[in-house]
This record gives C-alpha cells, sequence and structure tokens, in this order.
C-alpha cells in the first residue's frame, strides 16, 4: 500500500476501515484459492489429454508399424481414417505419419502435410506426451511421439488436437470464481460494515458526547449506557467514574484558590488593621481638638489639615484593598498605580515583622497595558507574602519588575530557608495539592499558566527567588 493510501485508510472511520480491510483480506484469500482451483483444473485436464494422447499414439503405434516399415501408404492412411472415427479421433485435427528419415508417409489431412514433405515444420511448437501442458492462449496444441516396432523406431507421429473447450471450460471456470468471490466480499464486507456500526453506535455516542462537552466531562445518563456486563458498559461506566472524579477534583482546587486568596486576604487584615487603627486614634484626637478650640482658628486649621491626610490615607488604603479584592477586573489593564496599590497593602506586613523591603519596578504605563491588572496584582500578592512568612522576623524582601523583549520579568526574592519539598510541588508541577504547604502558590502556578507565562524557582546561598514570565497580550479592543 502507498504513503497516500495508507493515510487515506486512516482518515476513514473505523466502521468502514475495519470492513475494507477485512473485504481486503479476503479478496486476496479469494485470490490465492481462485489460483489453486484454476491449477487443479488445469492439472485435470492435462493428465486427460496426456491419458487421451498416449492411448491415440499408441493404438497407431500398434497398427502402423508394419505398414509404416513397408512404406504402405494407403495401409497407413486407412488407418489413420479409421482411427479418426473413434473417441479420441474426435480430439485429433490432423496426425500425421512419417518415417524415420523425416518423410511423410500419410496424414489424416493431406492437404495440410502432402506425402514426402519435411515433417519438420509440423513438429515446431509440438510437445512430448509426457510433457503436455495448456497454456490457454490457443485452441490447438500439437504432440509428437516416436513410432517404434519390434525395439526400434521406424518412424514418428504427430498429432494436433483441439482443446478450445478446455481453454473455454478454464475460462468460464475463472470467470465464476471471480464473480462468486466478489459477490460473497460484497456481501460480507457490507454485513461486516452494519455490524461494525451496530457494535460502535455506542462509541460514536460516547465521542459525540464528550465533544459537546467543550473540554468539561459531564457524565452519561444512565439511560445511554449500554445494558449488559460488557466492555463497553464498563468503558461508559470507567468514563462516568472519571468524570465525577474530574468534577470533584476541579471542584477541590477551586475551594483551595479560593481558600488561598482568603488566606492572603486575612493575613493582610490583621496588619490593614492597625494601619486604619493608628490614624483613626489622631484623627479622634483632632475632632476634640476643633470641639475645645473652636475658637481658634489657626489651631482649627491645623486640626482639619490633620483631618485631610488622615482620611486621605484612609482613602487610599481602602481603594486598594477593594481593588485587590474585586474578582472582575478582567478588562483592566496594569497600571503603574497598581503596584503603587500592592506597596501600600504590603507595607503594614513588613512593618509588623520588622522586615526590609526593596521595591524596585522599572515599567512604563505602556509597557504594563498589555497585561491584565488583576491577574499580576494577585500573583505579586501571593507571592510577596509567601516571601514575608519565609523571611520571618527582621528578614528582607525584594520585588523586581522590568520589561523584556518579549513580556515582563517579575522576580521575588527573600532572605529564608527556602521552599519545602510540597511547597516547591505546588508550585512548579500539576500534581495534585494538599491544604497548606506555601501561600497561593499553587494560585500563583495557575494564573501564571492562564496568561501563557511560565515560573521558575531558584534557590541561591542565602536567598530565594521565584520568578515569573508574562508574554505580551494583545490590548482588547
Amino acid at each position: 500500500m502507498t504513503a497516500g493510501g495508507f493515510h487515506l485508510l486512516r482518515g476513514m472511520p473505523l466502521s468502514l476501515r475495519v470492513p475494507l480491510i477485512a473485504a481486503a483480506l479476503m479478496v486476496l484469500v479469494g485470490i490465492v484459492a481462485s489460483q489453486q482451483v484454476l491449477s487443479t483444473l488445469s492439472t485435470v485436464q492435462e493428465a486427460r489429454l496426456r491419458e487421451l494422447a498416449r492411448l491415440h499414439v499408441d493404438g497407431l503405434t500398434v497398427a502402423l508399424g508394419p505398414s509404416v516399415l513397408r512404406r504402405d501408404v494407403w495401409e497407413v492412411y486407412d488407418t489413420l481414417d479409421r482411427a479418426a472415427t473413434g473417441q479420441a479421433g474426435q480430439r485429433m485435427v490432423l496426425t500425421v505419419v512419417s518415417d524415420d528419415t523425416g518423410k511423410v508417409i500419410a496424414a489424416s489431412d493431406p492437404l495440410r502435410a502432402p506425402m514426402d514433405s519435411d515433417l519438420s515444420p509440423l513438429t515446431e511448437g509440438a510437445q512430448p506426451i509426457d510433457a503436455i501442458r495448456l497454456s490457454g492462449a490457443t485452441d490447438h496444441i500439437r504432440v509428437v511421439a516416436d513410432l517404434a516396432y519390434q525395439g526400434r523406431s521406424v518412424g514418428s507421429i504427430v498429432s494436433e488436437l483441439d482443446v478450445a473447450d478446455l481453454v473455454a471450460e478454464r475460462w468460464w471456470a475463472g470467470l465464476y470464481l471471480l464473480a462468486g468471490n466478489t459477490l460473497v466480499t460484497m456481501a460480507l464486507a457490507f454485513g461486516g460494515y452494519l455490524a461494525m456500526r451496530r457494535m460502535l453506535q455506542p462509541v460514536a455516542r460516547l465521542a459525540g458526547h464528550m465533544g459537546r462537552m467543550e473540554g468539561t466531562l459531564q457524565p452519561i445518563p444512565e439511560t445511554d449506557v449500554p445494558k449488559g456486563d460488557t466492555e463497553l458498559a464498563k468503558l461508559f461506566q470507567t468514563y462516568n467514574a472519571m468524570s465525577g472524579a474530574v468534577q470533584a477534583k476541579a471542584e477541590a482546587e477551586r475551594r483551595l484558590a479560593d481558600r488561598e486568596r482568603f488566606v492572603s486576604l486575612g493575613r493582610l487584615s490583621s496588619s490593614l488593621a492597625h494601619e486604619i487603627n493608628n490614624p483613626l486614634g489622631g484623627l479622634l484626637n483632632a475632632t476634640d481638638t476643633i470641639r475645645t478650640y473652636a475658637d481658634r482658628p489657626e489651631v482649627v486649621r491645623e486640626s482639619a489639615a490633620l483631618l485631610d491626610r488622615g482620611l486621605r490615607h484612609l482613602r487610599d488604603v481602602a481603594r486598594a484593598t477593594l481593588e485587590q479584592n474585586r474578582m472582575d477586573r478582567s478588562g483592566d489593564r496594569l497600571r503603574p498605580e497598581d503596584f503603587d496599590d500592592l506597596r501600600l497593602l504590603f507595607e503594614p506586613e513588613i512593618a509588623r515583622q520588622n522586615q526590609l523591603l526593596n521595591w524596585d519596578v522599572e515599567a512604563h504605563t505602556a509597557v504594563l497595558q498589555v497585561h491584565p491588572a488583576a491577574l499580576v496584582r494577585q500573583i505579586v500578592l501571593n507571592l510577596l507574602l509567601n516571601a514575608a512568612a519565609a523571611a520571618g522576623s527582621g528578614g528582607t524582601v525584594s520585588l523586581w519588575v522590568r520589561r523584556v523583549p518579549t513580556g515582563l520579568d517579575l522576580r521575588v526574592t527573600d532572605t529564608g530557608p527556602g521552599l519545602s519539598d510540597a511547597a516547591r510541588q505546588r508550585l512548579m508541577s500539576d500534581d495534585p495539592v494538599q491544604p497548606g504547604g506555601g501561600v497561593g502558590l499553587r494560585l500563583v502556578r495557575d494564573l501564571a499558566q492562564q496568561a501563557g507565562g511560565r515560573v521558575a524557582y531558584t534557590r541561591l546561598t542565602q536567598t530565594t527567588e521565584i520568578a515569573v514570565f508574562l508574554p505580551a497580550q494583545e490590548r482588547p479592543c
């Protein structure tokens, strides 16, 4: 089979491919069987011809020996004429007898073989009796045999046999075999096609069900599951079990991602409480001062300025918290102000643990706007919180943001002991995870993959670095 035919066969439906392959094998078997039948028929025909020719020649040898030795032409001709009326003679269209010098003595048809003519033209292509073969290319064959009398050769006998009926018999046998094999092959192929379609209907139903799900696995209704304890029924049951397991896994991962997100927000809330309570004390003092010294304009103005600064700070904290907590920001693009918000949210955690924060963000608005804001903010905040937890009291946390030719490079480092095996698995693999083991690390990996990016982990001598590369995306219209 050619490469093109092989690819064409592979592109066919299984219900059509299997019957075609079976039909091809049946055709091959039919060809071999037909050759065997025709070969057997040819062998039987040739054996019959050899037997008939041998009887004809042996009978002539006994009857013509003395006449040939005496060159009695009329006796030889009379014998040939009588032989032509026998059963063997009916197939012999020509019999020629010659002497030991190769000269024709007599023939059943004197016009084709005149007396005293040379016998050699008639022996061209003649076959010995014991080696008669039917080629099918001609309706007549010639055989040649020695004419022996009293132990010595006295001449030759050449006979031409009419084998048209045998050739026709072989041709009709081949035609019947071809027609029969064709009909049987077509009938069995069609039956095989119907049987395969019926057998594969449940598989087609399963494939159609999976195609309609558009990437989500849904269980197949019990009414569509093949009845009986068959392989196909087990396949459907296995698929339903798998879809249930996948849905359970997806739900568990969703809940875990939500849990990690709320864990990160909960950790911020304790620090933000201090960040809000501190200015609130000053604001309350300012209001008491205004009430007490309402008649002194300079004191009122100073207290009002303090109130303005404190309220603006509280407004910024509240806005940054709301922006971080919003989940419907998919259309917003990243801006430098997003990193300012992240710093505002994260600095209370740094202050609470008495840590040092290195903030190095060098990316202009045009560079940042090709990235989604919510996704980048969530990635950076989770990495910063994880770094602060790892660095411990008095440690150092660093954020480094740079533009690269094909996107944005984010790196968060800390002076902690590095990620544990479980935490590293959450960050660097898609294996199922258990609760705990790192604040939002699996969420970081999922968000980076969602944006078409990648995550890298490096443990240096005294620091741990997590790098996230985010490719540039087209801005929505």
